[in-house]
């Protein structure tokens, strides 16, 4: 009886003395479903590969909005974009346009002072209730006036950009100086390559919290395009040039044509020298291996510091590739609520608790992430607050089935619904209905041949718009 005892107390002590574990969540911006190593030989990412082995990949993983700033908001919040307020991009047109802001201008601009609403909370303020320190360090993309930025919104610490893109190198976004330290404008490190930076700044925290538990968020703007008026830049992404020959390609690398849309009196309107498809490919893949390096550091410093056992890792695309992207083979693209646009990369590694070298094909998306690490760091969420998710540790597991039914998707007048195996969209006005079980790549439309099926579908995202218009409204788009 005394041994029975004494094991129970010791297992007990063991979980009490347990220390909570690291978070690090990496996102990358606008990579393809497809463009990992283990899928794509071709294509060079040892970390992510790395990660793979050591983790699970998830094959059915999606997020909650085809791009940029509604997605980030939907994870960070665990809510729907309808839902935390952010359902659109919080960007400028007129550069669409080849037309550069002056400085008074772009003061009063809509990127400068859209934001998520303040009564908001995301991730690292949950987690300071378990005692965690959090750092930020990439494309942060929810504000940029103060009151907005990470060191508001419960992080630590925050290096990066503050816009939806920038050029990696002058770290502007289309003339507009966009990289910030904390809660100000710097341009100290300009010249320099963003993704090392990132990888710099990621570093540097796990050097000065280590001891702690920490949730390390490395948001990467990587293979986003780059945000240049001048059409050489922006008709592609950019990499170094090391890692940009690592893909060599016949034949030029530009082509003559300017930006068609780009309004006469624009002084890059008669440019024209945009790169070429062979060379958006190559300059995208070296751009997807230098984050893959940066990547490696990372996992090399928690090796390091013998802290790999007690980390989990998190990593996956916040949309649909586009540009150089590979999104086979799947339908569709960023922007779109095909398949390509919402369905993306996913690995997940915590050794001793997620089997390695997994994968499941199981239904999830980027709302189970604050679910998931509020059960394994520890925090609450208060009850009053909606989350839109599900604790999906069980599932990567491999001891349940995903607890997720449904999911939905509204980019304007994009819709999509996924209903178990059923695929309703609409896109440019037309309307479809896919079984996904048989037909990953969306080509076989059913609409008509399974109307009961298809009315039930519209049913039930019309059911689920209803439930948003109800919800609590939020900035900044929502009247209220």
């Amino acid at each position: 009886m005394f041994a029975i005892f004494a094991c129970v107390l010791l297992h007990w002590c063991s979980f009490v003395d347990a220390s909570p574990p690291n978070v690090v969540l990496i996102v990358s911006d606008d990579q393809g479903y497809n463009d990992l190593g283990i899928l794509l030989p071709e294509l060079k990412t040892p970390a992510l590969d790395r990660l793979a082995r050591e983790g699970v990949r998830l094959s059915s993983f999606y997020v909650a909005w085809p791009a940029c700033t509604p997605s980030r908001a939907a994870f960070l919040t665990g809510r729907y974009p309808q839902r935390n307020g952010i359902y659109d991009m919080i960007r400028n047109e007129a550069p669409d346009y080849g037309y550069k802001y002056k400085p008074s201008e772009y003061e009063v601009t809509f990127e400068r002072i859209g934001g998520m609403d303040t009564r908001e909370v995301i991730l690292p303020a949950y987690l300071q209730q378990a005692g965690y320190t959090s750092g930020v360090f990439g494309k942060w993309d929810l504000g940029s006036l103060r009151r907005f930025l990470p060191l508001q919104k419960g992080f630590d610490d925050f290096y990066g950009l503050v816009n939806t893109g920038i050029d990696f190198y002058t770290h502007e976004r289309y003339g507009v100086p966009s990289m910030y330290r904390n809660n100000r404008l710097t341009q100290k490190d300009k010249g320099t390559y963003c993704t090392w930076l990132f990888e710099r700044e990621g570093l540097r925290f796990l050097e000065e919290h280590h001891e702690k538990p920490f949730f390390l968020y490395l948001p990467f703007n990587a293979p986003h395009g780059a945000s240049g008026l001048e059409p050489h830049v922006r008709s592609g992404t950019q990499a170094p040039e090391e890692y940009r020959d690592m893909y060599p390609i016949d034949g030029p690398r530009f082509q003559p044509g300017a930006i068609t849309k780009y309004s006469p009196t624009s002084p890059f309107a008669g440019e024209g020298k945009r790169k070429t498809r062979p060379a958006r490919v190559q300059e995208y893949r070296g751009c997807v291996t230098a984050m893959d390096k940066a990547i490696g550091s990372v996992l090399d410093a928690l090796d390091r510091r013998n802290l790999t056992e007690n980390t989990i890792v998190i990593f996956f695309s916040d949309n649909g590739g586009s540009g150089g992207a590979d999104n086979g083979p799947l339908r569709g693209h960023k922007g779109d609520t095909w398949e390509g646009g919402i369905r993306v990369p996913c690995l997940v590694r915590w050794p001793g608790v997620i089997p390695a070298g997994t994968v499941t094909d199981e239904f999830l998306t980027s709302l189970e992430l604050v679910p998931t690490l509020a059960s394994a760091c520890g925090f609450t969420v208060p009850t009053e607050t909606k989350l839109d998710g599900y604790d999906m540790l069980p599932v990567l597991q491999g001891k349940a089935k995903s607890p997720r039914k449904e999911m939905f998707w509204k980019r304007r007048d994009s819709l999509g619904a996924r209903v178990g195996r059923w695929k309703y969209v609409k896109m440019n006005g037309k309307e479809y209905l896919f079984d996904l079980s048989t037909d990953i790549g969306e080509k076989n439309d059913l609409s008509e041949t399974n109307r009961t099926q298809f009315d039930r579908m519209k049913t039930s995202f019309a059911d689920w718009l209803d439930e948003m218009h109800a919800a609590e409204p939020r900035g900044p788009f929502r009247d209220f």
